[in-house]
């Protein structure tokens, strides 16, 4: 259930995102003088269409019978497939020379209307951020930017999701929303930390402490450790023993955790962690980038080498690409389950880091991205050439059939590793 909620969120969460790029696209292009025909949410089919009268300015009902037909006035539609959005622009090639199109517009209004995606992912990141800043914002990152001064931490124990029915925490006394505070006296602050301890005492009893009834919004106060909870009446803390199942059992303890965080505050410093954090993850994104490119040109390289030992570092090389790139199955199948499940400022973090790596990777000089097609305008504007719509899309098709190339492969990568 978990997973078919975290798919659904994951499709959603994407479609608003790419929707909100094509937005961008729009709001640049009806500012540039180009005329947009259709805005769409969603895919094609069409489930449901608008138009809006040039004369009146108000929106209409489109009949089922008119969608195929051009219309004077600009689309707005709701389609079946829930994976993005588009805009259409009239004139998209650069050789069009009709007034209110694309291609007669000028190389600085081209420029706009194709990085409006771009900047309205980032913005979309920006935001997302200022708001977590101010009502709770998640640490993943070593050094994530904060204002020092304007930054309160709170930390937020393990906490136990779900205990198996016959489990060895079953047997101890474990409860759901029980609070995890140390093992065998030893504090314990990551799920991970828990996994680790409990795999060396396999088969062997161990001592757990935990706090139990206390307020979630209260456990995250400085003032509630394990030794005294001042909000928190009727909070107990508790001593339970558990004797874990030997080694190669489908579980030792039985238990499932809501892994502990760091949350991090901020007051009228949240707009500039918003833009600061922004800035350091595009620049974690593109070093990313830099060194996967790397790995691949390294890997393929050595595999041509005489040497067997070049040639398993070019294999492993490889090996690392594949592992480090995940593709629509891989962020919506597992990514998205898992943040959701973690709850709605880790889901919102996941949705700004996926809208600012979007934002980078259609920066790249790809043609079927959106910083591709522009190299390839500012190009035939530097030779002084004419850019034919016939050469243009046979290039932009072409660099397009590979992305989804690339895009399958990624996905079968995903699928494998999903079902290991």
């Amino acid at each position: 259930m978990d997973i078919f909620v975290g798919v659904i969120v994951g499709l959603l969460v994407l479609m608003i995102l790419v929707t909100l790029h094509e937005f961008g696209h729009f709001i640049m292009a009806r500012r540039n003088g180009v005329r947009v025909l259709e805005f769409g949410i969603g895919f094609p089919p069409k489930a449901i269409a608008w138009v809006k009268d040039p004369k009146t300015k108000k929106w209409k009902r489109l009949p089922k019978k008119e969608w195929g037909k051009p219309q004077e006035g600009l689309i707005f539609s709701l389609n079946w497939l829930p994976i993005g959005g588009f805009c259409q622009m009239d004139g998209e090639s650069d050789a069009e020379t009709r007034k209110g199109t694309f291609g007669s517009v000028s190389f600085w209004k081209k420029t706009k209307i194709l990085f409006g995606g771009v900047a309205m992912n980032w913005l979309t990141g920006i935001v997302i951020f200022t708001i977590l800043a101010w009502a709770g914002m998640p640490e993943f990152l070593d050094n994530q930017f904060t204002i020092a001064d304007d930054t309160r931490t709170e930390w937020v124990p393990i906490k136990v999701a779900v205990v198996a029915e016959g489990s060895p925490a079953d047997a101890a006394g474990f409860k759901t929303g029980d609070y995890l505070l140390s093992v065998d006296g030893n504090a314990i602050k990551y799920a991970s930390d828990l996994t680790s301890y409990n795999n060396t005492k396999a088969g062997q009893a161990v001592n757990y402490q935990v706090m139990r009834g206390v307020d979630d919004d209260c456990i995250k106060k400085p003032t509630c450790d394990k030794d005294s909870c001042e909000c928190a009446e009727g909070a107990e803390t508790l001593e339970l023993v558990a004797v874990l199942n030997p080694e190669g059992s489908d579980y030792l303890l039985g238990v499932s955790m809501e892994s502990s965080q760091m949350m991090k505050y901020s007051t009228w410093s949240a707009p500039l962690v918003g833009v600061g954090l922004t800035a350091q993850i595009t620049a974690e994104t593109f070093h990313g980038i830099g060194d996967l490119l790397w790995n691949l040109v390294r890997g393929v390289g050595s595999l041509f080498s005489f040497d067997s030992n070049v040639r398993e570092s070019g294999q492993q090389a490889i090996s690392e690409v594949g592992e480090s790139v995940s593709g629509p199955v891989g962020i919506i199948g597992v990514l998205f389950p898992a943040f959701t499940s973690a709850g709605p400022a880790n889901l919102a973090f996941l949705a700004a880091l996926i809208s600012i790596s979007l934002a980078c990777m259609n920066v790249l000089p790809i043609p079927a991205l959106d910083g591709g097609r522009w190299l390839l305008i500012a190009i035939y504007r530097l030779r002084h050439k004419k850019l034919t719509k016939e050469i243009e899309e046979k290039i932009v098709s072409r660099a397009f059939i590979v992305l989804i190339l690339l895009m399958l492969i990624v996905t079968v990568l995903d699928i494998t590793r999903f079902f290991r």
